[in-house]
């Protein structure tokens, strides 16, 4: 199989939890079926004894190596295996995009790179050196971290042959980097959930939960609201006193987040459940009764979808690609970010009216089942089987 071989380069794989890990595994899997592949990924462990059940070959780099040695070892792997590639297919434009950009282009290999964020943004908003959304960074300009980070993920767009996005919006912010659109190709994300069978009651007796249930999902960084998700609870109860706030995830905002709930008296009513499997989420999803994603920003959300895959009715915003998933008031509601009085009254009027939520159930499952991951990974395939 000389020169017919792909290398997907990832920041993370299994056992580590996260959607980029989920993605690389199903992809390589199906590329599997036809040619070689081998996967070059960062891990927190060693090895793992499911890499030799798997129908291709994992790399793993460990991730507690310092920085700057990790990427270097990760950079060294790849030398090693791209001889016999014909493809290089990076899921991140910095960390795996970078020394897979640079060994593709010392072989003269054909390079695709996945284009999910703006790790400019995400660096100077996580560390609190910007107030801004992305719409609005992109309008300003960059300064130290973020400046690099811009640079390094421009010239790897630059150098690629093809670019995938999952969505219109994201296609449009990598464009404005100063990429030709021709370059850039929309595969939207799709869905393999696979929802729990337990019943309502059922998932709250496993899960030990009292009273209903409004359920959040996401990293804990600051864009995904949950601050203020926290700060409304209180109101909450002139509209039903037996909610509970559930926010699974964890991330560099865990810490404020359960300081503001005990400063508020709310550990009986907020719950940080923390980092869940899939098999775990779905039994949170089967006890939900709403489930409410207030996120400041979302490239196209793997997460709404699965939460529509599994019968809950649903809140957002209309941050970013989630204006290509809901349409409004039919399989969804949106309202503008952190906006505090129209999140709390679309809350109770989707709790007031039990006909909204059976259609947003029966509209969410027909959304959920036309953004298939069987779509997704077949138009993937596709691409990265094409001749340059």
């Amino acid at each position: 199989m000389a020169n017919k071989g792909i290398i997907i380069a990832t920041g993370i794989f299994s056992p580590d939890i996260g959607g980029p890990a989920s993605y690389a595994q199903t992809v390589a899997t199906r590329l599997a079926e036809s040619e070689k592949v081998i996967v070059v990924t960062y891990s927190s462990v060693w090895n793992s004894p499911s890499d030799r059940e798997l129908p291709f070959k994992i790399v793993r780099v460990w991730a507690g190596w310092p920085k700057g040695i990790k990427h270097a070892l990760y950079f060294v792997k790849m030398l090693k295996y791209i001889r016999n590639a014909r493809v290089m297919f990076a899921l991140n434009a910095v960390s795996a995009g970078l020394p897979a950009r640079l060994a593709a282009r010392l072989f003269k290999k054909k390079f695709v790179v996945k284009i999910v964020g703006d790790a400019a943004w995400e660096r100077a908003i996580g560390s609190s050196k910007t107030p801004l959304l992305l719409n609005d960074f992109q309008k300003v300009p960059r300064r130290g971290w973020a400046k690099v980070l811009h640079f390094i993920q421009f010239q790897v767009c630059k150098g690629a042959h093809m670019i995938i996005v999952p969505s219109e919006y994201l296609a449009g912010i990598v464009h404005g980097w100063g990429i030709p659109m021709p370059k850039i190709n929309i595969i939207y994300n799709g869905t393999e959930f696979v929802a729990s069978q337990l019943s309502k009651e059922e998932a709250k007796k496993k899960l030990g939960i009292t009273g209903n249930v409004l359920l959040s999902v996401g990293r804990l960084v600051p864009w995904k609201g949950f601050r203020m998700l926290v700060k409304i609870v209180p109101q909450l109860a002139s509209i039903n006193q037996f909610f509970q706030l559930i926010i699974i995830g964890d991330g560099p905002d865990r810490k404020n987040l359960g300081a503001m709930i005990h400063n508020m008296g709310l550990e009986r009513k907020v719950r940080l459940v923390g980092k869940k499997s899939k098999a775990e989420l779905a039994e949170y999803l089967a006890a939900a009764d709403i489930f409410i994603l207030n996120t400041g920003y979302e490239g196209f959300s793997h997460q709404v979808l699965e939460v529509m895959a599994a019968g809950v009715p649903l809140i957002t915003t209309n941050a970013g690609g989630n204006k290509e998933i809901i349409h409004q008031g039919q399989n969804g509601i949106m309202v503008k970010y952190n906006d505090e009085f129209n999140l709390i009254e679309v809350i109770r009027a989707l709790w007031n009216n039990p006909e909204m939520q059976s259609h947003f159930i029966e509209e969410g499952k027909k959304t959920a089942a036309y953004f298939s991951a069987e779509k997704m990974f077949n138009e993937t395939v596709a691409l990265l089987q094409t001749r340059i």
